[in-house]
């Protein structure tokens, strides 16, 4: 990329530094700015500065010239978690996209995929919110593509994520509520129920935290539309610990995580980080 510069404003005072550098590097993730500040590609006020330095206005920001290359799955946390036939599941760290971006070069786990098979034909089948982690399903060949998308159409594929939610939730609870997800940004519940079961969110208490008011939910979807777990969560009143686009407290990260898909016969599974 080429130098870029930037002057903190007074509305990232305080800010950390790899989040303010979202603004100077919008195709880069969260921990894709980390990573090149560790590397001091990252000065500030002429310095190389660590990712956790808190800004003050005034500051000058500038990024240097980084390797062309994309980035090895390795350095953004990439891999492989299984292979079954032609299936395979990755898992997807938070701060790194799932898809590339047409113009941007953006590192992601489709830019990954030539390095992690080889000689194979691989196809991303869903995506991931930048700061949701977990897995991300890849077909290998072009029936094993056709075969995904007609069980999930069909309702023939479980996805089973964990939330950190605000609050205390208890028992299991099925949110049937359509969605409305034309806007690119948020997605808006509708106060109508859909008969589409592959947009059904059902939500089941795992544990409770007292000291932080704190629920640890697991939430099976079949299909989903975007944003569907954080809006049909935030409409229970229990919004995404690190979701502050739905009401939810602010984190370090959003606490959602794709632990487990389970398709065309078998199960891919990989715990929460949290």
């Amino acid at each position: 990329m080429n130098r870029k510069q930037l002057t903190v404003s007074v509305e990232n005072e305080g800010v950390r530094l790899d989040r303010a550098l979202g603004d100077l590097l919008p195709e880069a993730g969260l921990r894709l700015r980390r990573r090149m500040c560790d590397e001091g590609l990252v000065t500030v006020n002429g310095r190389p500065a660590k990712p956790s330095l808190k800004l003050r206005e005034g500051m000058e920001i500038a990024v240097g010239e980084a390797e062309t290359a994309t980035p090895s799955p390795d350095a953004l946390g990439v891999y492989i978690v299984g292979i079954h036939d032609d299936l395979a599941a990755v898992f997807k760290p938070e701060g790194v996209h799932s898809a590339a971006i047409a113009g941007r070069g953006n590192a992601s786990v489709e830019g990954a995929l030539d390095e992690l098979f080889p000689e194979r034909s691989a196809v991303l089948l869903n995506r991931l919110d930048l700061p949701t982690s977990g897995i991300v399903a890849v077909a290998l060949t072009e029936e094993a593509r056709r075969d995904y998308l007609k069980a999930e159409d069909a309702g023939q594929i479980e996805k089973d994520y964990v939330a950190l939610v605000a609050g205390r939730f208890d028992g299991t609870v099925t949110v049937r509520l359509a969605l409305d997800a034309e806007n690119r940004k948020t997605t808006h519940v509708i106060n109508d129920e859909t008969p589409d079961d592959t947009r059904w969110t059902e939500v089941t208490a795992v544990s409770y935290d007292p000291d932080h008011d704190r629920t640890l939910v697991r939430c099976r979807i079949k299909k989903g539309a975007r944003h569907q777990i954080r809006a049909h969560l935030a409409t229970l009143g229990h919004p995404i610990v690190g979701d502050t686009r739905y009401g939810g407290p602010d984190a370090d990260r959003l606490f959602l995580h794709h632990e487990r898909l389970c398709a065309l016969g078998h199960c891919f599974e990989v715990p929460a980080p949290f």
